[in-house]
């Protein structure tokens, strides 16, 4: 049974500049079983709903600005799969999670950037589901849970955000050995309750964990964590590090 991961994107440029989450993406790929496809959900589709992606070759779609043209010219043409998508609708509205298909969604670069390091051939299937952030951690952990027997045939499930994400306190000077202190305490207590299973901590992280709203201004790169979590097993530490001094780019396998 494959497990589902938690995947730290960090930013576009991890495409090009892979640094120390290149090779740990490439290793972990290497680590597991091939997936006759991936489910991802990522910090970028945040949704009021449920959807799902059933175009059968989404385009790569290059969601943001001010990047060199060389990031621009990055292609992740990987199929997508119709028939998958329709079975996920079908799990989520089983699991009481009401969801519809979307045909017309490309694969944004929370999905993309770290499968073009995992994957470069991308001749496996991708399929994305939307993250419908207002509704929180719980809503995250029942996708999870809805999905999760999705393992078992065969396919990667896939949250894709930051553990810490906080864009106006980089230090752009730091270098990847660099640490704030406030985002190493909430990266700390993440998986000390991670490794603890436990989950009512985790779904009020945002009133016990230390700098919890400083770390997360918002909470869409976070919730994606839930989503894995609910989707798989036993959580281990697949890689940790930083960028920027105060950007976690942290990844954790469950099962």
């Amino acid at each position: 049974m494959l497990p589902s991961l938690y995947i730290s994107h960090g930013s576009p440029m991890l495409a090009l500049e892979p640094g120390e989450s290149g090779p740990a993406l490439q290793r972990l790929a290497a680590e597991l079983p091939q997936p006759k496809a991936i489910v991802v959900v990522s910090a970028h589709w945040e949704c009021n709903d449920l959807r799902v992606t059933s175009h059968p070759a989404p385009e790569t779609w290059h969601d943001f600005g001010g990047f060199p043209p060389e990031l621009f010219a990055v292609q992740y043409p990987a199929p997508g799969d119709p028939v998958l998508a329709a079975r996920i609708v079908q799990l989520l509205i089983a699991h009481g999670m009401p969801a519809q298909l979307d045909a017309k969604r490309p694969f944004d670069h929370g999905a993309w950037v770290p499968l073009s390091l995992m994957y470069p051939a991308a001749d496996i299937p991708v399929v994305q589901v939307s993250l419908p952030s207002r509704l929180g951690p719980v809503a995250q952990t029942e996708v999870g849970k809805a999905l999760a027997s999705l393992r078992g045939e065969g396919i990667l499930l896939i949250g894709s955000g930051s553990i810490t994400h906080n864009l106006r306190e980089l230090n752009w000077q730091a270098g990847p050995e660099s640490s704030e202190p406030w985002a190493q305490a909430f990266r700390d207590w993440m998986i000390d309750k991670l490794a603890a299973e436990d989950e009512a901590a985790l779904h009020q992280y945002r009133q016990q964990a230390p700098f919890a709203t400083k770390n997360h201004p918002s909470e869409e790169h976070l919730l994606p964590l839930y989503f894995a979590r609910g989707a798989g097993g036993e959580f281990s530490l697949a890689h940790q590090g930083w960028t920027l001094g105060a950007l976690g780019m942290d990844i954790y396998r469950f099962g």
